[in-house]
């Protein structure tokens, strides 16, 4: 009988003041949640450079930082704070969700690392498997990546656990562009480097603070050539390889430099390299 009325101590005798404060409680919660998120979203869309990454940073930590104190406010209300208490109520939660929801609390747990670790955040270009974009929102569970399909694709959090994730410009506004060229092996190969930097320094997306770097790689069935350079904003980057793709075949078919036939198996080799949009780092 002990035993019994120390269980139904677990939880507090809910009157109707402790129902107002739980209701004051979870509506202040989401109005500042959302107040919160739009209000840094709105700060942040207005500035540029670094701080603009930072304001979005803020919107999933200050998110969570609102989740963990309306917790630690409505859980003493609920329950009866004792330490038998607490241990029953974790032993109990932790039963169902090993059972029932491991892998939805496993991107919760993923989530609150990456509010930590941040390996993106909202205005990071990403690519998580399969699935390349800029990062949109950074939620609980999962973060939203907008492709350049304008698909927006909701990746779970638990894919920190057992994938890489390639951050293109980590937080920064420098994000590497690579535009290729595949060229006979009939040609002047220092006239054709310095050509294809000229096509770079003209570009009117060309960010000049960073370096531009031009790689000739020799292959059996010709010559790979690959600007390297970064665009003024990373949103810019798939106009930036456009353009220096098209003005880069201008000026090599102006000087009569003739394109490579790839055979059929080169295939594999170059289609990681064409247009492709990668970064170490960010300013």
């Amino acid at each position: 009988m002990e035993e019994q009325q120390k269980y139904a101590r677990l939880f507090n005798d809910i009157d109707s003041q402790a129902l107002i404060t739980l209701g004051v409680v979870l509506l202040s919660a989401i109005v500042l949640i959302i107040v919160s998120q739009r209000g840094l979203s709105w700060i942040g869309n207005r500035m540029h450079g670094q701080v603009r990454f930072r304001i979005f940073a803020l919107v999933p930590m200050t998110r969570l930082l609102i989740l963990i104190t309306a917790l630690a406010i409505i859980v003493p209300i609920i329950i009866e704070p004792s330490l038998r208490n607490m241990v029953t109520l974790l032993g109990a939660l932790g039963l169902a969700i090993g059972f029932a929801m491991k892998d939805y609390v496993s991107s919760l747990i993923a989530g609150v690392v990456s509010a930590v670790e941040l390996p993106y955040r909202p205005g990071d270009w990403v690519q998580i498997e399969d699935t390349y974009g800029e990062v949109k929102h950074v939620g609980l569970r999962t973060v939203d990546i907008q492709t350049p399909d304008d698909d927006l694709v909701y990746v779970p959090h638990l894919k920190l656990w057992d994938h890489a994730v390639y951050n293109a410009n980590n937080g920064g506004t420098s994000l590497q562009c690579v535009a290729s060229f595949y060229l006979h092996p009939e040609h002047e190969a220092g006239w054709v480097r310095k050509a294809l930097r000229d096509v770079a320094l003209t570009s009117a997306y060309l960010k000049f603070d960073q370096p531009i770097i031009v790689v000739a790689e020799e292959k059996p069935w010709g010559t790979h050539y690959r600007i390297r350079a970064y665009p003024v904003d990373p949103r810019q980057q798939f106009l930036f390889i456009t353009d220096l793709t098209v003005r880069g075949k201008t000026v090599l078919s102006a000087a009569g430099v003739q394109s490579a036939m790839l055979p059929p198996d080169a295939a594999l080799d170059t289609r990681n390299a064409v247009g492709s949009v990668y970064s170490r780092g960010g300013d």
